[in-house]
Protein backbone atom coordinates (compact mmCIF):
# COMPACT_ATOMS: atom_id res chain seq x y z
CA UNK A 1 0.00 0.00 0.00
CA UNK A 2 1.09 3.63 -0.58
CA UNK A 3 1.25 6.46 1.80
CA UNK A 4 -2.19 8.07 0.11
CA UNK A 5 -3.56 4.65 0.35
CA UNK A 6 -2.41 3.88 4.00
CA UNK A 7 -3.76 7.69 5.45
CA UNK A 8 -7.29 7.14 3.21
CA UNK A 9 -7.80 3.52 4.94
CA UNK A 10 -7.42 5.22 8.38
CA UNK A 11 -9.82 7.83 7.43
CA UNK A 12 -11.99 5.78 5.97
CA UNK A 13 -11.78 4.12 9.56
CA UNK A 14 -12.26 7.48 11.44
CA UNK A 15 -8.74 7.76 12.88
CA UNK A 16 -6.19 10.30 12.25
CA UNK A 17 -2.16 9.82 12.74
CA UNK A 18 1.09 9.87 10.97
CA UNK A 19 2.23 7.63 8.48
CA UNK A 20 5.63 6.24 7.25
CA UNK A 21 5.74 4.63 4.03
CA UNK A 22 8.65 2.69 2.52
CA UNK A 23 9.29 1.03 -1.38
CA UNK A 24 11.57 -2.13 0.55
CA UNK A 25 12.19 -2.05 4.20
CA UNK A 26 13.73 -5.14 6.78
CA UNK A 27 10.19 -5.26 8.78
CA UNK A 28 7.67 -2.80 9.06
CA UNK A 29 7.47 -4.30 12.87
CA UNK A 30 11.02 -3.07 13.40
CA UNK A 31 10.43 0.34 12.16
CA UNK A 32 7.34 1.18 13.74
CA UNK A 33 9.20 -0.30 17.18
CA UNK A 34 11.46 2.52 16.68
CA UNK A 35 9.11 4.73 16.09
CA UNK A 36 6.99 3.66 19.49
CA UNK A 37 9.99 4.24 21.24
CA UNK A 38 10.56 7.69 19.84
CA UNK A 39 7.34 8.51 21.15
CA UNK A 40 4.56 8.02 17.95
CA UNK A 41 1.09 8.89 18.65
CA UNK A 42 -1.19 5.82 18.98
CA UNK A 43 -2.54 4.17 14.99
CA UNK A 44 0.53 5.70 13.53
CA UNK A 45 1.54 3.43 10.59
CA UNK A 46 4.11 1.81 8.73
CA UNK A 47 4.14 0.11 5.76
CA UNK A 48 5.67 -0.76 3.07
CA UNK A 49 5.73 -2.43 -0.48
CA UNK A 50 8.37 -5.23 -0.04
CA UNK A 51 10.09 -6.48 3.61
CA UNK A 52 13.72 -7.92 3.05
CA UNK A 53 13.86 -9.70 6.67
CA UNK A 54 9.81 -10.04 7.35
CA UNK A 55 8.95 -11.59 11.12
CA UNK A 56 6.68 -14.91 11.87
CA UNK A 57 6.00 -16.32 15.14
CA UNK A 58 8.65 -18.54 16.71
CA UNK A 59 11.57 -16.92 14.65
CA UNK A 60 9.88 -17.79 11.29
CA UNK A 61 10.27 -15.61 8.21
CA UNK A 62 7.73 -14.12 6.08
CA UNK A 63 7.81 -13.82 2.21
CA UNK A 64 6.19 -11.51 0.35
CA UNK A 65 5.94 -10.55 -3.39
CA UNK A 66 7.04 -7.06 -4.11
CA UNK A 67 3.96 -5.08 -4.54
CA UNK A 68 1.80 -7.92 -4.17
CA UNK A 69 0.74 -8.00 -0.29
CA UNK A 70 -0.59 -5.59 2.50
CA UNK A 71 1.96 -5.40 4.65
CA UNK A 72 1.41 -2.63 7.52
CA UNK A 73 2.40 -2.34 11.62
CA UNK A 74 0.47 -0.06 14.10
CA UNK A 75 1.56 1.69 16.91
CA UNK A 76 -0.93 1.12 19.58
CA UNK A 77 -0.67 2.17 23.59
CA UNK A 78 -3.16 0.24 25.06
CA UNK A 79 -4.03 0.45 28.67
CA UNK A 80 -4.37 -2.91 29.45
CA UNK A 81 -2.61 -5.31 32.12
CA UNK A 82 0.41 -7.25 30.27
CA UNK A 83 -1.31 -10.65 30.70
CA UNK A 84 -3.81 -9.68 28.37
CA UNK A 85 -2.05 -8.42 25.52
CA UNK A 86 -2.54 -11.42 23.57
CA UNK A 87 -6.21 -10.96 22.72
CA UNK A 88 -5.03 -8.23 20.52
CA UNK A 89 -3.50 -10.68 18.37
CA UNK A 90 -6.99 -12.21 18.11
CA UNK A 91 -8.53 -9.71 18.04
CA UNK A 92 -6.83 -8.50 15.20
CA UNK A 93 -7.14 -12.11 13.31
CA UNK A 94 -10.56 -11.73 13.51
CA UNK A 95 -10.37 -8.44 12.26
CA UNK A 96 -8.90 -9.23 9.06
CA UNK A 97 -10.61 -12.58 8.70
CA UNK A 98 -13.89 -10.29 8.86
CA UNK A 99 -12.52 -8.19 6.73
CA UNK A 100 -10.97 -10.13 4.12
CA UNK A 101 -13.82 -12.21 3.93
CA UNK A 102 -16.13 -9.24 3.14
CA UNK A 103 -14.17 -7.41 0.65
CA UNK A 104 -12.61 -10.36 -1.06
CA UNK A 105 -15.87 -12.45 -0.46
CA UNK A 106 -13.79 -14.96 -0.01
CA UNK A 107 -14.11 -17.58 3.56
CA UNK A 108 -11.14 -16.27 5.70
CA UNK A 109 -10.87 -17.83 8.43
CA UNK A 110 -8.18 -17.67 11.94
CA UNK A 111 -5.60 -20.52 12.51
CA UNK A 112 -4.58 -20.18 16.56
CA UNK A 113 -2.71 -18.26 17.39
CA UNK A 114 -1.85 -15.77 14.11
CA UNK A 115 -2.53 -17.56 10.93
CA UNK A 116 -5.10 -16.71 8.53
CA UNK A 117 -6.40 -19.09 5.98
CA UNK A 118 -8.39 -19.86 3.31
CA UNK A 119 -9.05 -23.32 3.14
CA UNK A 120 -5.98 -25.13 4.38
CA UNK A 121 -3.38 -22.32 2.67
CA UNK A 122 -2.35 -19.41 4.09
CA UNK A 123 -3.20 -16.16 3.60
CA UNK A 124 -1.65 -14.02 5.85
CA UNK A 125 -0.61 -13.77 9.46
CA UNK A 126 -0.60 -11.32 12.68
CA UNK A 127 2.72 -10.93 14.71
CA UNK A 128 2.05 -8.71 17.82
CA UNK A 129 5.42 -6.83 19.77
CA UNK A 130 5.41 -5.08 23.02
CA UNK A 131 7.82 -2.84 25.26
CA UNK A 132 7.28 -2.93 28.59
CA UNK A 133 8.28 -0.49 31.66
CA UNK A 134 7.77 -2.60 35.25
CA UNK A 135 4.49 -4.02 35.04
CA UNK A 136 3.05 -0.96 32.69
CA UNK A 137 2.88 -1.52 28.82
CA UNK A 138 5.16 1.11 27.29
CA UNK A 139 3.50 -0.13 23.59
CA UNK A 140 2.15 -2.02 21.80
CA UNK A 141 3.23 -3.50 17.94
CA UNK A 142 0.59 -5.13 15.37
CA UNK A 143 2.15 -5.81 12.64
CA UNK A 144 0.03 -7.48 9.39
CA UNK A 145 1.27 -9.18 6.64
CA UNK A 146 -1.73 -10.23 4.14
CA UNK A 147 -1.33 -11.61 0.19
CA UNK A 148 -3.05 -10.65 -2.83
CA UNK A 149 -0.73 -12.18 -4.43
CA UNK A 150 0.35 -15.18 -3.36
CA UNK A 151 4.12 -15.41 -3.07
CA UNK A 152 6.27 -18.53 -4.30
CA UNK A 153 5.89 -20.34 -0.95
CA UNK A 154 4.06 -24.03 -0.42
CA UNK A 155 0.40 -23.72 1.04
CA UNK A 156 0.40 -19.78 0.45
CA UNK A 157 -2.90 -18.02 -1.20
CA UNK A 158 -4.21 -14.33 -1.78
CA UNK A 159 -7.06 -12.73 -1.65
CA UNK A 160 -7.13 -11.52 -5.33
CA UNK A 161 -6.97 -7.98 -7.57
CA UNK A 162 -9.18 -6.19 -4.42
CA UNK A 163 -9.81 -2.41 -3.20
CA UNK A 164 -6.71 -2.29 -0.93
CA UNK A 165 -7.74 0.89 0.93
CA UNK A 166 -11.16 -1.19 1.17
CA UNK A 167 -9.74 -3.95 2.51
CA UNK A 168 -7.43 -2.26 5.26
CA UNK A 169 -9.54 0.56 6.16
CA UNK A 170 -12.36 -2.37 6.76
CA UNK A 171 -9.88 -3.85 8.72
CA UNK A 172 -9.20 -1.00 10.93
CA UNK A 173 -12.43 -0.16 11.88
CA UNK A 174 -13.51 -4.01 12.69
CA UNK A 175 -10.42 -3.70 14.85
CA UNK A 176 -10.99 -0.41 16.78
CA UNK A 177 -14.47 -1.28 17.55
CA UNK A 178 -12.84 -4.35 19.97
CA UNK A 179 -9.52 -2.34 21.17
CA UNK A 180 -11.83 0.56 22.08
CA UNK A 181 -13.51 -1.20 24.86
CA UNK A 182 -12.88 -1.12 28.54
CA UNK A 183 -10.12 -3.96 29.37
CA UNK A 184 -13.24 -5.55 31.21
CA UNK A 185 -15.14 -6.22 28.38
CA UNK A 186 -12.02 -7.14 25.87
CA UNK A 187 -11.64 -10.76 26.76
CA UNK A 188 -15.58 -11.72 26.58
CA UNK A 189 -15.58 -9.33 23.23
CA UNK A 190 -13.01 -11.39 21.61
CA UNK A 191 -13.63 -14.84 22.63
CA UNK A 192 -16.66 -14.33 20.97
CA UNK A 193 -15.53 -12.87 17.79
CA UNK A 194 -12.14 -14.81 17.24
CA UNK A 195 -14.66 -18.17 17.48
CA UNK A 196 -16.77 -16.45 15.30
CA UNK A 197 -13.98 -17.48 12.60
CA UNK A 198 -11.60 -19.73 13.88
CA UNK A 199 -10.19 -23.05 12.21
CA UNK A 200 -8.85 -24.19 14.84
CA UNK A 201 -12.23 -24.76 17.29
CA UNK A 202 -13.27 -28.53 17.16
CA UNK A 203 -10.75 -29.49 15.37
CA UNK A 204 -8.12 -32.29 15.95
CA UNK A 205 -4.73 -30.65 16.58
CA UNK A 206 -1.26 -31.07 17.68
CA UNK A 207 0.94 -28.78 20.17
CA UNK A 208 4.50 -28.41 19.78
CA UNK A 209 6.02 -27.19 22.67
CA UNK A 210 9.81 -25.13 22.93
CA UNK A 211 10.93 -28.19 25.01
CA UNK A 212 10.03 -30.63 21.91
CA UNK A 213 6.80 -32.49 23.68
CA UNK A 214 4.18 -32.86 21.68
CA UNK A 215 0.21 -33.72 22.25
CA UNK A 216 -2.58 -34.05 20.98
CA UNK A 217 -6.26 -32.91 21.45
CA UNK A 218 -9.58 -31.44 20.32
CA UNK A 219 -8.91 -27.51 20.32
CA UNK A 220 -12.12 -26.63 22.25
CA UNK A 221 -12.27 -23.06 23.31
CA UNK A 222 -9.86 -20.15 23.89
CA UNK A 223 -9.54 -18.32 27.76
CA UNK A 224 -9.98 -15.50 29.03
CA UNK A 225 -6.36 -14.62 27.97
CA UNK A 226 -6.19 -15.78 24.77
CA UNK A 227 -4.87 -19.25 25.27
CA UNK A 228 -6.16 -22.49 23.51
CA UNK A 229 -7.61 -25.19 26.01
CA UNK A 230 -7.21 -28.77 24.25
CA UNK A 231 -9.24 -31.39 25.46
CA UNK A 232 -6.81 -34.30 25.23
CA UNK A 233 -6.61 -38.57 26.24
CA UNK A 234 -4.93 -36.88 29.80
CA UNK A 235 -7.51 -34.20 30.55
CA UNK A 236 -7.82 -30.48 29.60
CA UNK A 237 -4.37 -28.74 29.10
CA UNK A 238 -4.44 -24.79 27.96
CA UNK A 239 -1.26 -23.86 25.67
CA UNK A 240 0.51 -20.95 25.46
CA UNK A 241 3.00 -20.65 23.08
CA UNK A 242 3.13 -23.92 21.25
CA UNK A 243 3.27 -24.70 17.70
CA UNK A 244 -0.14 -25.71 16.44
CA UNK A 245 -0.67 -28.11 13.59
CA UNK A 246 -3.82 -28.72 12.12
CA UNK A 247 -4.59 -32.56 11.64
CA UNK A 248 -6.79 -34.11 8.88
Amino acid sequence: MTATELADALTLAGLSAPVSWHEVTGSTNAVAAGLADEGAPEWALVGAAHQTAGRGRLGRTWQDRAGGAVMVSIVLRPSLPPEQLGLLTLLAGAAWAEAASEVARLEIRCKWPNDLMSGEDKVGGVLAESSMSGERVRWVVIGSGVNLVAPDVERAAGLGDIDRVQLFGTFLSRFRSGYSLPAHELPGHVRVRWSAVSATLGRDVAALASDGVRRHGVAVEIDEIGRLVLDTADGRIVVAADDIEHLR
